[in-house]
């Protein structure tokens, strides 16, 4: 359960004191009032040192307005219900994002629906914030692969697998480092995760990683790194000149 860290500014003590109750008897143990504040220069002083979760502003304030303790705060991430006895301010209020607005005297049945309001729009950010991340994550590029046999598995960065070659339901995996590691999977398990600007599938049967291309000829064959040759496909290499920005 959310506690949210609570600041009241109100310069009426009589009216500070019944907030406080009112919000005691309707808020379920969510809100924990952590200061008061009667004054402009005050407010601003303690919700920055502060750093309340919800503050309930009163409007009219005895050295000036709630409006003006907004314009001068540097912390800014904190809930904000206005309080007044004043309609009139209700169109100025909302440009602040407050979450309500409530007329003195204060009714407890609007006051817990604002409270209540507060932790449907927190659900709805949350739920936002999961969907960003999710999709972050989704959108984010793999840097390593693991590679299971029988004797372990092995974690490879992507920049170390210098070519892949499959045969049937077989795939071995030839690395920078000389190091050959076979898998019991078809290449097409990995093409997902390897066909980035990185990889080019040149073969049905060969993967190679373009950044260890030693040279290739104009008959369709690569000559890599480790000065194996790899075919290039009638059908990819089109593609593969694009790639390699060759005007052939």
């Amino acid at each position: 359960m959310m506690i949210y860290k609570t600041i009241i500014i109100e310069d009426e003590h009589r009216l500070r004191e019944a907030l406080s109750i009112m919000l005691e008897m309707v808020s379920n143990d969510t809100i924990q009032i952590i200061g008061y504040a009667e004054s402009v220069d005050e407010a601003k002083k303690m919700i920055d040192r502060l750093k309340p979760d919800l503050v309930f502003m009163d409007i009219m304030l005895k050295d000036g307005t709630g409006f003006e303790v907004l314009q001068g705060l540097s912390f800014h991430s904190f809930h904000l219900i206005f309080t007044t006895a004043f309609e009139q301010h209700a169109v100025n209020a909302f440009k602040y994002s407050a979450i309500d607005y409530l007329l003195k005297p204060i009714d407890p049945l609007e006051l817990k629906m604002a409270i209540e309001r507060i932790a449907v729009l927190e659900e709805k950010v949350l739920e936002k914030q999961q969907l960003a991340e999710l999709q972050t994550n989704l959108s984010k590029t793999p840097d390593r692969l693991v590679l299971p046999t029988q004797e372990a598995m092995y974690v490879v960065k992507l920049d170390q697998i210098l070519r892949c070659e499959t045969s049937g339901s077989y795939t071995t995996f030839f690395l920078t480092d000389g190091r050959k590691i076979m898998v019991s999977k078809p290449l097409k398990n990995y093409e997902d995760i390897l066909l980035s600007p990185m990889f080019f599938r040149v073969h049905q049967s060969h993967l190679i990683n373009v950044n260890s291309i030693l040279s290739y000829s104009r008959e369709g064959m690569v000559h890599m790194n480790d000065k194996s040759v790899v075919p290039i496909s009638r059908g990819k290499k089109e593609q593969f000149f694009k790639l390699m920005k060759d005007e052939i």
